[in-house]
Order: C-alpha cells, then sequence, then structure tokens
C-alpha cells in the first residue's frame, strides 16, 4: 500500500462538468426563447411583422396555444380580440397540411383578415 500516486484521476470531474453544462444549455435555451417549443418551417422570402400581432401557436400534436396560453377553445380565445389585429400562426413544420389548413380557415372564419405564417429564415 506504499504506492505513489503518478496522477489525478479526472473523469469524475468532466463528467460532473459536461453534466452542468447540459443542464445550463437546456434552461438557457428556453430562457431565451420563451415560447413553446415548435419546429418552424423554413422559407427565403419571409417579410418581418410590423405590428405586435397575436400568435397562435399549433404543435406537432395538434395542440393549439394562442400567445403561449393553452386554447382548446380558439373561438373563445380569440373573442376580446379586434378583428383588425394581425394574427401570427407558427405552427410546426411537421404537421400535416390539413391541420395547418383547418386552422387557418377558422381563424378567417372568425373574422381575422390578416392571418399570416411564422417561418424560420434559412
Amino acid at each position: 500500500m506504499d504506492e505513489d500516486i503518478d496522477g489525478i484521476n479526472v473523469v469524475p470531474l468532466v463528467d460532473v462538468m459536461l453534466v452542468l453544462l447540459t443542464i445550463v444549455l437546456t434552461s438557457a435555451t428556453f430562457i431565451a426563447t420563451g415560447r413553446i417549443p415548435v419546429d418552424l418551417a423554413e422559407a427565403r422570402n419571409a417579410a418581418a411583422a410590423r405590428e405586435t400581432p397575436v400568435v397562435v401557436t399549433q404543435t406537432l400534436h395538434k395542440a393549439v396555444y394562442v400567445n403561449d396560453q393553452p386554447a382548446p377553445d380558439l373561438a373563445a380565445a380569440l373573442a376580446g380580440i379586434n378583428r383588425a389585429t394581425p394574427i401570427v400562426v407558427r405552427a410546426d413544420g411537421g404537421i400535416e397540411l390539413r391541420a395547418f389548413v383547418e386552422l387557418t380557415d377558422r381563424i378567417k372564419g372568425l373574422g381575422f383578415s390578416q392571418v399570416s405564417l411564422e417561418v424560420r429564415r434559412s
């Protein structure tokens, strides 16, 4: 038991640091976006919004949110909003086209004429 120590085992230290780094990066990403995670579709010629619009989000599992608040009844969630207010639809790029068209049609059916799609610029 009189062996000399030739080095320090840094593997546990590296493991702990990688776990801490993962936690920091995960929480920083959520704090920075502050939104419901949606994988947006990409478009090269996307225009930026001019006014503060109402954001309607549809996730991959077809859950609908209005300004990041769950909206099981879309008509009730948009009831007190002026019909001239622009609506931006943030739809997950993985949803089927039919679900997106149905959501957009429901919004237009409520009297909103300025409905646009938010995309990620490529």
